[in-house]
């Protein structure tokens, strides 16, 4: 099992090496969409841009489809010919999870005049977002993987 491989196994896809490979774009594509929003909304201090991304997050983290999955599955995976995405598994949902009430907070402190503490918070949410993008390494799904070893769940939990 490739590196690639093992990174979205722990995000919780089973995924054959040619699935993995025809996906390689298009399991980037909503990260690499949400941090170029993310970084617009970082470099504009704009309390309105992060908050909007918010509902995208939620919708992400609970539902098995991110919203931006459905620009790829309907238009861009045509351009290549590439798959449609398969539903986000739960690790990566828990993820998107983690990530909206991130962008919530970022929001609020851009919102209530506190830029400082939200360029931090955005800081650390680009590094996360970013590693993900170009490597497919998740650290929120890894240290959740991490977790539910340590207590005996099963990797693959409801969501």
């Amino acid at each position: 099992m490739s590196w690639t491989e093992r990174n979205l196994a722990v995000q919780g896809y089973r995924l054959s090496a040619e699935e993995t490979r025809a996906l390689r774009w298009g399991l980037r594509f909503p990260t690499a969409l949400c941090l170029g929003l993310v970084v617009t909304g970082l470099v504009l201090q704009s309390a309105v841009l992060i908050l909007a991304l918010v509902p995208i997050g939620a919708i992400a983290g609970w539902t098995p489809r991110h919203p931006f999955d459905l620009i790829w599955n309907h238009g861009l995976r045509h351009l290549s010919g590439a798959p449609e995405l398969p539903p986000n598994p739960t690790p990566r949902r828990y993820a998107f999870r983690l990530a909206t009430f991130w962008l919530l907070a970022i929001g609020l402190l851009f919102a209530f005049g506190a830029p400082t503490a939200a360029l931090v918070l955005g800081g650390i949410l680009l590094a996360v977002c970013g590693v993900l993008t170009l490597t497919n390494f998740c650290l929120p799904s890894t240290l959740l993987g991490f977790w539910w070893r340590r207590r005996g769940t099963p990797a693959t939990q409801p969501s």
